[in-house]
């Protein structure tokens, strides 16, 4: 389905990552396995990590080559496409993957620690995306596949820095299906549900918590990939700017944000009439603060 295709997959080192790119790979796309090595919090540096997924799918007869550069700034991003470009002639397909935790309350919350997250989620989504777009357009094809959560899409106490990134991502891949839809190049995006490292660095301090991570153990990052393979192909060029959940071995469409109640009032509205009129009216419709599984059947733990 992506035989010949050019891929850039980041945090591509382990996790969901690297089974995107093996599988990738195992259908016949050329990969760049981006990834600097670093640990959950986006430290240290250890290239044997893209190496050797790289190396396994040459080992499995596919092409690959491993890159090392952080995607938190353009000129890194550039860099990771031109290698895309230097060694396979073309870039079709980038997917935004890479990411990292720095877990904290908000009133405990660093400016270093809210920067960080959003530098490598947003920053390194749109920076991967601003560098691959012109050749994009050029040839009038290409893909883009990002990655958000249940934390951007509904929220998690303790991860406003990840969260505010992960919802920023939707609004990323939205503005950029329809920048490029013209061109041919479309942009989906991915709410992942599996056990990896980020998921084994949550707290586990009381037995509902601990009940939570047992259950996305079952969850295997490999159960991700396929999706990404379909959205990556040809036969994906009718489906752009969706959400996507992917949970085990289901698969799941999510709803895009539309209006679902409003009223007209003739006079305009003062503070008391939409206290008197509109709130009450609508307040059956609201959305509970902590989604329940009747209405929200995911827990919104990754």
């Amino acid at each position: 389905m992506v035989k010949d295709k050019v891929a850039v997959v980041t945090g591509a080192g382990r996790g969901i990552g690297r089974e995107i790119a093996l599988l990738l790979g195992k259908y016949g796309a050329k990969v760049v396995v981006n990834d600097p090595g670093g640990n959950t919090t986006g430290q240290g540096v250890d290239q044997m990590v893209a190496e050797e997924v790289a190396q396994e799918i040459r080992a499995a007869g596919g092409q690959a080559i491993a890159n090392f550069e952080s995607v938190a700034s353009l000129s890194a991003a550039e860099k990771i496409i031109e290698d895309a470009v230097k060694n396979f002639g073309r870039i079709d397909i980038v997917v935004n993957n890479a990411g990292i935790l720095r877990d904290r309350i908000l009133f405990k919350m660093s400016e270093e620690e809210f920067d960080a997250v959003i530098g490598v989620h947003i920053k390194g989504a749109w920076s991967m995306t601003r560098a691959a777009a012109p050749h994009m357009k050029e040839q009038k094809s290409g893909r883009f596949i990002n990655f958000t959560s249940t934390t951007g899409l509904i929220g998690q106490v303790g991860q406003v820095n990840y969260g505010t990134a992960k919802a920023g991502i939707v609004g990323l891949t939205k503005n950029t299906a329809l920048d490029l839809e013209r061109f041919n190049v479309t942009a989906n995006l991915i709410c992942p549900f599996a056990y990896t490292r980020l998921v084994g660095t949550i707290e586990t301090d009381d037995p509902a918590k601990q009940a939570r991570v047992e259950k996305f153990k079952r969850m295997t990052p490999d159960k991700i990939a396929p999706l990404v393979v379909y959205l990556a192909s040809d036969q994906a060029q009718e489906v752009n700017a969706q959400i996507f959940g992917v949970r085990g071995n289901e698969i799941t469409l999510f709803s895009q944000i539309r209006p679902i109640r409003n009223m007209h009032l003739d006079n305009g509205w003062t503070p008391e009439t939409i206290g008197e009129i509109f709130v009450p009216a609508v307040k059956n419709s609201f959305y509970p603060l902590e989604i329940s599984a009747d209405v929200f059947p995911y827990d919104p733990l990754v």
